[in-house]
């Protein structure tokens, strides 16, 4: 396995990013760019990610959760970079979750010592992974039906190893969960009382309320949320089973959950690089994850057709958007549709036309499937690369 260095620097038997574009992290991979390249120079289709506006996405969700109970856990579904990881946790966050068991070997493998898989897991294989996995890091599950936990045991018991479990509550979401109250306390029971396993809260995630239009509306949904975790949580002190932790929370509605004090953890995720579908955020996270395209035919009057489709963004919420606020000259553009590796601009509304070779950045739709495409971050400061940071956990989700 290739490593990464503790400054975030992408090193291998190949050579450093420093001297030349090779580089090899699993299979070989071409380099978009070299450090202290200008962006300019950056090959296209690539994903950058500008340091300056991150951090400060990272140090916003603190303040957010300053004073409160809570604590950030940022997903890390979102970016797949444990050097990003990394820096999040170095900024005051009590570990990352993930979705998935590569998501979360590649989080362990990079220096993440306290990962959080928000979901089942029920592959017999998957389960003997993640047991192995908890005797290098701290490592949380969760779980909504009684047979997993029995699993969950006995897959910890062989690896010599325990793991921490979450009991997921269905808050609305309708998806995965166990009904709140007395079916969440029964199973937290079980937890509590299986052999290599310990029962550490539970797993309250309600995605519905993160894109809801209006302040009034997320603050409402989180209200209603917060109210459900509540009654578990005493139902659970009733039944005399400590819960110590409540997980859960999004980008959207971090500030109402955290000022709710039923959440520990606050999970926001696409916070630390933002998308279309986000908008404008009350909290005042900003965008800081540009997917950088190259103008490469002008076939007609008004229309420009760039380098990255469908095989660069994922559009299941819409188109990118002109990224018009960091390169003002593309003001007045639009995406006007997608194919595998074109995508065609509306470009009548420029003030000047632009030309075969020039550069874009698009906003992506949908961070989360969009970096699970790219194999590198391109990081950036100003107009200058200034590290390449490898996306490892992305892939369909082992």
């Amino acid at each position: 396995m290739d490593e990464v260095d503790p400054a975030g620097r992408a090193a291998s038997r190949c050579g450093s990013t420093r001297r030349g574009r090779w580089h090899r992290v699993g299979a070989m991979s071409y380099l978009p760019a070299r450090i202290g390249d200008a962006v300019a120079d950056v090959e296209t289709p690539a994903l950058l990610l500008d340091l300056d506006a991150a951090e400060a996405n990272i140090a916003r969700l603190q303040e957010v959760t300053a004073g409160t109970r809570a604590r950030p856990r940022p997903h890390a579904k979102s970016h797949k970079c444990p050097n990003l990881a990394r820096l999040q946790v170095a900024h005051g966050a009590v570990g990352v979750c993930c979705q998935k068991v590569n998501e979360a070997v590649a989080m362990v493998d990079g220096g993440i010592g306290d990962v959080l898989v928000a979901n089942q897991v029920v592959d017999a294989a998957k389960i003997r992974r993640l047991a192995a996995l908890a005797r290098r890091a701290r490592i949380s599950v969760c779980v909504d039906q009684a047979d997993n936990v029995a699993d969950l045991s006995a897959a910890a018991a062989a690896a010599g190893s325990q793991l921490e479990v979450l009991v997921e509550v269905e808050v609305g979401m309708r998806r995965c969960g166990v009904l709140p109250g007395a079916p969440a306390v029964a199973l937290a029971r079980q937890v509590a009382g299986a052999p290599h396993l310990r029962f550490a809260g539970l797993q309250a995630y309600h995605g519905s309320s993160q894109h809801l239009r209006t302040p009034d509306e997320r603050r409402a949904a989180s209200s209603e949320v917060a109210g459900t975790v509540r009654e578990t949580v005493a139902a659970l002190a009733a039944a005399g089973v400590p819960c110590p932790v409540v997980s859960g929370s999004g980008s959207g509605t971090c500030r109402y959950d955290a000022e709710s004090g039923a959440f520990t953890e606050i999970q926001a995720g696409s916070y630390v690089v933002m998308d279309v579908q986000y908008g404008d955020c009350d909290v005042g996270f900003e965008h800081s994850l540009y997917l950088l395209a190259q103008v490469m035919s002008m076939p007609r009057g008004g229309v420009a057709i760039v380098d990255a489709g469908l095989k660069a963004f994922s559009a299941e919420h819409g188109l990118p958007r002109v990224a018009a606020a960091q390169v003002p000259q593309w003001e007045g553009a639009t995406v006007g549709g997608a194919s595998d590796e074109h995508a065609p601009l509306d470009v009548t509304r420029m003030a000047r036309a632009p030309r075969i070779g020039d550069k874009v950045r698009l906003i992506p739709p949908h961070c989360d499937p969009t970096v699970n495409l790219h194999d590198w971050l391109v990081c950036i400061r100003g107009r200058r690369v200034v590290d390449l940071w490898p996306i490892s956990a992305r892939g369909p989700g082992l």
